[in-house]
């Protein structure tokens, strides 16, 4: 029997680039949005100030803290609008006897910044965890998680953490959809500035060791807005990247240099010396705890220079592009030329890497 689509979503990292297409795509189709923010000092609620549609209502509260968690989507306090917004008009549908649910679905892009080990936990699985143990209790019915390709392979506490809750969500009583996304436009744009002050790409090995097929915010957000509806994509892990060619480093460089008319130049950096830096800040967080850290963020570095984000075939033992599912229009050229010509800016705070 078939279930209808959800016609209001909470909205997990709703600030950030995906997050911000996402709520834009689900309000376009006229789906009542609600962002969960986390309260910090001086944050204003207005949506239109996070970058969101003026319909989302934004509910203040951190998945990290059970109280603040129902406080923002208990149902009885649905009952008072919130944010700002057409939508908030909506939330006090029904009465404080029987109130509505404030939500039934949600659609998760919220990740952690660093993908240092205590964050990771943090965010990728209790934070998610969290909000799924409430939203079963209020009777949610589906749960989009927007994941990573990467955990295919995983060596890192952070993949280690998402496919913790990846487990969870499966062994649910709500419907779900896990999105592994490839890379995004926004984490490939770190040497723009770069070639444009005059020096030459960066590139580990001869700039051949890893491709994938990135895709922009706007079409994985509809990607993601139509899991809500597409039954083919319930209970499901759904691999998605942007439209191929698959795209190695160096192919990342000469888009590069075409978006800014640089002449191109290339310059070599050997895998080994990431192998170095691991294993010194690895000995000496032996002894200096904050150098763990730092440890783990190289080995994020060593390992997005030297794995693709493409579908990993076990059997063949190799990363198959032609089993990579391709989805949207948007190229990486053409966010590159965008990124030149001032239209976007670069995003990627904590998750820069180099």
């Amino acid at each position: 029997m078939s279930r209808p689509s959800p016609s209001s979503v909470l909205l997990l990292g709703a600030t950030g680039t995906i997050g911000r297409a996402t709520a834009h795509e689900l309000v376009s189709r006229g789906v009542r949005v609600l962002a969960l923010v986390r309260p910090k000092p001086g944050r204003d609620t207005d949506p239109r100030a996070l970058g969101l549609p003026p319909e989302v209502e934004v509910r203040l509260g951190d998945p990290l803290d059970g109280g603040s968690l129902r406080s923002a989507l208990d149902p009885v306090d649905a009952a008072t609008p919130r944010g700002g917004g057409a939508s908030a008009s909506m939330a006090g549908e029904g009465d404080a006897e029987d109130p509505t649910p404030p939500f039934d679905a949600v659609l998760s892009c919220m990740a952690s910044r660093t993908g240092a080990p205590k964050d990771a936990w943090a965010v990728e699985f209790e934070a998610h965890r969290n909000v799924l143990r409430l939203a079963e209790e209020l009777g949610a019915t589906h749960f989009v998680l927007l994941s990573a390709i990467c955990v295919q392979k995983p060596r890192l506490e952070f993949q280690r953490a998402k496919l913790a809750f990846e487990e969870e969500l499966r062994a649910s009583s709500l419907r779900w959809s896990i999105v592994r996304a490839t890379a995004f436009f926004k984490s490939l744009v770190g040497q723009v500035a770069r070639v444009q002050a005059g020096k030459p790409f960066l590139m580990f090995g001869d700039g051949t060791l890893t491709a994938c097929t990135p895709i922009g915010d706007a079409d994985l957000a509809t990607f993601l807005a139509d899991c809500l509806s597409e039954p083919a994509r319930w209970d499901r892990v759904l691999p998605i990247g942007g439209p191929g060619p698959a795209l190695t480093p160096r192919d990342h460089g000469r888009l590069i240099f075409e978006a800014t008319g640089v002449e191109p130049r290339y310059r070599r950096v050997p895998v080994a010396l990431l192998d170095t830096i691991v294993g010194v800040l690895s000995a000496l967080g032996t002894v200096i705890p904050p150098l763990r850290e730092k440890a783990e963020l190289a080995r994020i570095g060593r390992y997005y220079a030297t794995e693709s984000m493409l579908v990993w075939d076990g059997i063949a033992e190799r990363y198959d592009e032609a089993a990579t599912p391709q989805f949207g229009t948007a190229t990486l050229g053409d966010y590159y030329r965008a990124v030149v010509a001032g239209e976007v800016r670069d995003e990627r705070g904590d998750h820069a890497v180099l």
